[in-house]
């Protein structure tokens, strides 16, 4: 007969397993667009989890950045930002109707850094660096901003999450079992890390390349603008792009597959141009 310590050995890894699979959920986070995004996603945590963590990531950051007078310093730059914000997320409505409707927020810091995202739940931060030092014209903004909005509306930081968790399966599991409230802790503590610290994988990259040039056609903005920025910031980086961008997949083959996709896409910017212009 096995002793009761031996048991308990033996059994959490299958009760461990069998958690997983009930916590897990496939799912596709966002329409295909014109683009044709269909990748089904594997999830363990929830939105409400992550968008959670996220908010409360971001106003940590604002409220730091507030007390260095770092936060919405030029007010320039805030309103060609939020210009863009404003034209952008409307337009997520064609990947997911109920984005529109997220609290959105969206911040200037004052940073060298050539850097920007948008955490779960669209809070949006654009750092003046990348303004400033790669000279962007609304259009290359726009490419940004696409990009990350993209990143959120994929949830790729929540499916990172969650392949995290599953990596970290014996703890996450066995903690819950005994009641230690560090999962939300952790959440919390890797929202900063999936969000803009580390690169993000090849494939979240595409998606995010393609959607952002959607986006950026549907509210107005030239769609190839993302093809100069790219240029840009290899440029600016002795070749390859900042690290947050990820060098995957290479400068040559983005470009290449923005150009195809950009393309693509040119009829909702043409589109939108028209839509745009002053009845006489």
């Amino acid at each position: 007969m096995k002793s009761g310590f031996k048991w308990m050995r033996d059994v959490v890894p299958v009760v461990a397993a069998a958690a997983v699979v009930s916590a897990c959920q496939t799912v596709n986070t966002t329409h295909t667009g014109a683009v044709g995004i269909e990748r089904r996603q594997m999830m363990m945590v929830s939105s409400g989890e992550m968008e959670k963590a996220s908010s409360q990531s971001y106003h940590k950051i604002l409220q730091q950045a507030a007390q260095k007078n770092a936060l919405n310093r030029d007010k320039e730059q805030v309103a060609r930002v939020l210009g863009v914000a404003n034209r952008l997320i409307p337009a997520t409505g064609a990947f997911r109707p109920d984005a529109p409707q997220w609290r959105w927020e969206v911040n200037v810091l004052t940073s060298n850094e050539l850097n920007a995202w948008c955490m779960a739940g669209g809070k949006i931060a654009f750092y003046s660096g990348i303004i400033e030092k790669l000279d962007l014209s609304d259009d290359e903004i726009a490419a940004i901003m696409g990009h990350e909005i993209a990143h959120a509306l994929r949830e790729h930081a929540r499916e990172r999450a969650s392949q995290a968790m599953v990596t970290n399966l014996g703890v996450t599991v066995l903690g819950a079992a005994l009641g230690v409230g560090q999962a939300g802790t952790d959440l919390i503590g890797s929202v900063a890390k999936v969000t803009f610290e580390l690169p993000n994988s090849r494939e979240h990259e595409v998606e995010a390349d393609r959607i952002g040039v959607e986006l950026a056609a549907r509210g107005g903005y030239d769609p190839r603008a993302a093809i100069t920025l790219w240029q840009k910031m290899a440029g600016a980086n002795g070749g390859q792009p900042p690290q947050w961008l990820s060098t995957h997949p290479s400068n040559e083959s983005r470009q290449k597959d923005l150009a195809q996709y950009a393309a693509r896409v040119m009829p909702l910017y043409e589109q939108a141009t028209q839509r745009a212009k002053p009845v006489k």
